[in-house]
């Protein structure tokens, strides 16, 4: 049997397509898309049609990622469109507008796809633990950390979220984070997913890294006005994909009280952060 799961495609389509290609030459028995396809990325419309296509052609599985939900609660009546909280969420805002009415395929999403497959055990997906799907699996954790993210433990355990692949044995678990197709965070800008087997009664993972055409791909942060009109946070996203290392995260950490007291200004936090970027730590 064999499997291949991707996640984190942030509407990267050019990182997309490339791994779309991939996988269909390798011909796997299921295809599981771990969440955030969309958001923090500049064609959403694009990578949604793709996945929907694969979907309904392939048969492919899709589960929501946290950046989903960040979409979704611009659908609530009670969602801001002014001030420093609207313009913290801005980009996504941008994506919630781009999508229209087909934000609803996004609540038709379930969080997680589980399958007992014979001889094999549970195949257990969600977008980043068991925990939460904004509570993920990162390389530098211990097992025993690992362990109380996985419970109930299945046997095979397939996330995204951190944007850093990992394959581990915890127990009987073999867990797999198939890192990020459109914006990975491990200093290695290209696409990564799962190749996910079980053969000679055990699993076994490998994670594929990819090529593609990253110039088209910060060819379209202009080209489609994410740049223009989705906020000052659109620039950090970008460094994150020039640089593949996450950047959102400490610059929220460092400015986000500071910008929701209004005793900065998000594009003033942004200016200030980005004059030494890669003075900050990563993780």
């Amino acid at each position: 049997m064999k499997i291949a799961v991707l996640a984190d495609i942030h509407a990267n389509y050019p990182a997309l397509e490339a791994t779309v290609d991939h996988i269909e030459r390798w011909q796997p028995d299921t295809v599981l898309v771990a969440g955030d396809l969309i958001n923090r990325g500049p064609k959403p419309v694009e990578c949604l049609h793709l996945i929907q296509k694969m979907q309904t052609q392939r048969g492919w599985e899709v589960i929501r990622g946290n950046h989903e939900e960040y979409v979704l609660w611009h659908s609530l009546p009670d969602s801001p469109r002014e001030g420093p909280l609207f313009e913290l969420f801005r980009y996504s805002y941008w994506t919630y507008e781009k999508l229209d009415e087909q934000a609803a395929l996004l609540e038709a999403m379930p969080d997680e796809f589980s399958k007992n497959i014979p001889a094999a055990g549970e195949f257990r997906c969600v977008h980043a633990s068991m925990k939460s799907n904004r509570r993920g699996i990162y390389p530098e954790m211990a097992d025993e950390t690992i362990k109380k993210l996985i419970n109930p433990p299945p046997a095979l355990l397939a996330v995204g979220h951190t944007h850093r692949p990992l394959i581990r044995q915890i127990g009987q678990t073999l867990v797999v984070n198939a890192g990020a197709v459109g914006l990975p965070f491990d200093a290695d800008r290209r696409p990564a997913y799962a190749q996910i087997t079980f053969s000679q009664g055990h699993w076994s993972a490998e994670i594929v890294r990819l090529n593609y055409d990253i110039t088209q791909a910060k060819r379209d942060f202009y080209d489609t006005g994410f740049l223009d009109q989705a906020g000052p946070l659109s620039k950090i996203i970008q460094l994150e994909l020039e640089i593949s290392l996450s950047q959102l995260f400490q610059w929220t950490h460092i400015y986000m009280n500071a910008v929701l007291d209004e005793k900065i200004s998000i594009k003033q936090a942004v200016d200030e952060y980005l004059r030494d970027p890669l003075d900050r730590p990563y993780w």
